[in-house]
């Protein structure tokens, strides 16, 4: 619901891009100027940034309510996972890896469909809807290992503000050194997105300056 409201907020600004892997699919496929894309970033990064310190304020008294102050990422009153991702006991850096690329990319992929006006496409105003439903359905499905994090902003963002904020540099350091999972992965992840949909999809419309072929149904 959060996404769906920052895509009809700024939608009409910049696209509602609040994903740097969705912005970097943008670039790749030239709907995104690159110039554009580390003031996009940099966005992007601040305003995870400033999101995790609103939560942190507006619940101030109850993190130190119930960490009697002591802020922690591993333990019994952990709280860092608030914040941002971290791996499941079971997974291992490469299986989070390769969950960040395919939640990702399937992310990206159904973005880039939703939005193509050569293809079925969504209803216009009902776009954000339908990406927030998306994030839904892959929270639902692949949350269990890393909490399906899929835009290193933020993930990243926050696990800073949090290391600022008391947690200290054990939010880098915890899983392996996980931070950069949920920064690389979906990075890939977004990249393949756009090429797999520009190869198997884009490239294949009908173009509207051509007259359109008969469909001929055998069998």
């Amino acid at each position: 619901v959060g996404l769906m409201m920052a895509a009809y907020v700024a939608g009409g600004v910049s696209g509602g891009h609040v994903n740097p892997a969705v912005s970097l699919a943008m670039v790749i496929l030239g709907k995104l100027k690159i110039w554009k894309f580390p003031f996009y970033v940099i966005a992007q990064f601040l305003g995870a940034f400033a999101g995790a310190a609103a939560v942190f304020g507006i619940y101030y008294d109850a993190f130190m309510d119930f960490t009697s102050g002591i802020l922690s990422v591993t333990g019994i009153n952990a709280t860092g996972h608030i914040f941002a991702s971290y791996p499941a006991r079971h997974l291992s850096v490469l299986g989070g890896f390769i969950d960040q690329v395919v939640g990702t990319g399937m992310l990206v992929l159904c973005i880039l469909a939703i939005i193509d006006g050569g293809n079925i496409g969504a209803p216009k105003g009902v776009e954000p809807l339908a990406i927030g439903l998306i994030i839904m359905a892959i929270g639902v499905s692949m949350g269990l290992n890393c909490g399906y994090p899929l835009n290193p902003a933020r993930d990243l963002g926050p696990r800073l503000f949090t290391a600022l904020a008391g947690w200290g540099m054990e939010v880098f350091s915890t899983g392996e050194y996980w931070w950069w999972i949920p920064v690389a992965g979906p990075m890939v992840g977004g990249v393949l997105a756009a090429i797999i949909y520009y190869l198997l999809i884009e490239l294949h419309h009908q173009r509207h300056d051509e007259p359109e072929k008969p469909h001929v149904i055998v069998g």
